[in-house]
């Protein structure tokens, strides 16, 4: 049976990481994609908090999928100089917690100027981090959020295939993809899967933009998961429900509601004979 590694947004269940991890553990997963902890983003956590964190999973024999980092998800005309700031921290972050992947976005714009405004400069941003990540050993993983300059498939190829690093992959998401009018499988996957190396999952109703749980809009979901399986893909599935709350800068579902999302996951990929256990 195909095997893939379960994961999930521990801050999509609670602030405090105690509660993030047990609840990850009890539906089966051992690892945490760390985005905040105590209401404290990943970027901003200081040395003692991350030694906290490193305590408490190494204490449950669990680790860390990704750092989902907010970096990039801001104007471009914003000063580089801050988001290469919270890069060195991202990196620092994954260096203490043993995590390969860092998580990140590829810039709003102004009102009125379109992704081909913006394009030039995001390459160059792109180009800059990725370089770093190669010498720091660690993988970029573009997700594509709506409204950035690849929030839809023919751009994310761009992006990847323009910056041309080992070190920037694609973390792909069906629900971005249905709120900026795209059908994820349909649309994109073929052109993207030689770059896919991370699955975060949410779906999405296309009429009205609602994020639900997998399977239960029109992101594509079992056309998705059941060509990555005969792909051979055998890496991370990380949950992230955005069942109460979505917002630009994140989104929370509660104990509860992260279960309902990690069950509608569960049976989708028991169906289609993926174990994520």
């Amino acid at each position: 049976m195909t095997q893939w590694v379960l994961s999930g947004f521990g801050d999509e269940i609670d602030p405090d990481p105690v509660v993030q991890l047990a609840v990850l553990a009890a539906l089966g997963a051992r690892h945490l994609e760390l985005r905040s902890a105590w209401d404290v983003n990943v970027v901003d956590l200081d040395a003692g908090q991350l030694d906290t964190i490193a305590a408490l999973l190494a204490e449950r024999g669990m680790a860390v999928s990704a750092i989902a980092s907010p970096i990039g998800k801001v104007d471009i005309a914003d000063d580089p100089a801050g988001e290469r700031a919270r890069l060195d921290k991202a990196i620092a972050a994954a260096h203490r917690l043993d995590c390969r992947y860092i998580r990140l976005f590829s810039f709003y714009r102004a009102a009125g100027s379109t992704a081909h405004d913006i394009r030039d400069e995001v390459l160059r941003r792109m180009r800059e981090w990725a370089t770093v990540a190669e010498r720091e050993g660690v993988t970029l993983l573009h997700e594509n959020e709506k409204e950035i300059y690849g929030d839809t498939p023919d751009r994310v190829r761009d992006l990847v295939e323009s910056v041309g690093s080992p070190a920037l992959r694609v973390a792909w998401d069906n629900a971005n993809f249905v709120q900026v009018g795209v059908r994820p499988f349909t649309d994109g996957y073929a052109m993207l899967r030689p770059y896919l190396e991370y699955l975060q999952v949410k779906d999405a109703v296309a009429a009205t933009g609602a994020v639900v749980p997998a399977g239960h809009g029109d992101g594509e979901l079992r056309e998705t998961l059941t060509a990555l399986r005969d792909d051979g893909y055998t890496g991370f599935a990380s949950l992230e429900p955005h069942l109460a709350l979505q917002s630009a800068t994140g989104g929370f579902s509660g104990p509860a509601a992260f279960g309902r999302a990690a069950r509608a996951f569960a049976a989708l990929t028991e169906s289609i004979g993926v174990d994520t256990r």
